[in-house]
């Protein structure tokens, strides 16, 4: 039956390692650094834009001194549920065709940037009513959003190619395995089993990129939590 290859670790995120295990690849630590690196995609006029964000004075008209409240958290946490829901009770297409495979991804992957862009200005709102910091902080990251998700999306969008390259490796595998079978012997492997391998691969990839597009949330959410904590400790000082 085929199966997945295992591969020895390589280094980066989860995602990176799994993609990398699934199309056999070698991944190696990239020679610049990551500042020099997203330097190269960062135009002038977005680095004048973080630039201003990091530096400007921002105005306290509209500063709520109150820690924000919990219901933005628990939304977070409800549409991350929902969408991994979503991926996990994935039906099994009744088609080997990867067209429909495919779509399949994709259709996830837009539902996971709609809500995640979604979720990210909503905290981004809340962390400008909270104090200055936070205000400047969720400026930050509008800028680095605006800036960054362009090549984010566009490397995001080649995943459901290089998922294509293994599909035909796992096809062509359980083609060799079904030899037998083809000249009257008894084939020991299942029919179609690395179709499903396949999608459980597919699932894998598709929860490793739901934990990437949810960083960035992740990141805002650890800062409303901190602003809590601190109005918190404040109060009973």
């Amino acid at each position: 039956m085929a199966k997945s290859n295992d591969r020895t670790s390589v280094p980066g995120p989860a995602f990176i390692r799994l993609l990398a295990r699934l199309i056999e690849a070698q991944v190696t630590q990239p020679a610049d650094a990551l500042s020099d690196r997203l330097s190269q995609w960062i135009s002038w006029t977005r680095a004048v834009a973080l630039s201003r964000a990091l530096d400007g004075t921002l105005p306290t008209a509209g500063i709520d001194a109150t820690p924000p409240e919990e219901d933005v958290q628990e939304e977070c946490l409800r549409v991350r549920a929902s969408l991994a829901k979503a991926i996990n009770n994935e039906p099994a297409a009744a088609t080997t065709d990867y067209t429909v495979l495919r779509q399949r991804y994709v259709d996830r992957q837009r539902a996971m940037q709609s809500a995640t862009g979604r979720l990210r200005g909503q905290l981004r709102d809340r962390l400008a009513k909270v104090s200055v910091d936070m205000a400047r902080l969720a400026e930050v990251d509008a800028v680095m959003e605006a800036t960054l998700s362009p090549r984010e999306q566009s490397l995001l969008a080649s995943v459901p190619t290089l998922l294509g390259a293994h599909y035909e490796r796992l096809r062509l595998a359980q083609t060799q395995h079904d030899q037998p079978a083809a000249t009257g012997q008894s084939s020991p492997f299942a029919p179609e089993a690395w179709l499903e391998i396949f999608r459980k691969d597919m699932h894998g990839v598709l929860l490793a990129e739901l934990d990437v597009r949810f960083q960035p949330i992740e990141g805002l959410l650890a800062a409303l939590r901190s602003h809590a904590l601190g109005s918190h400790a404040q109060n009973y000082a």
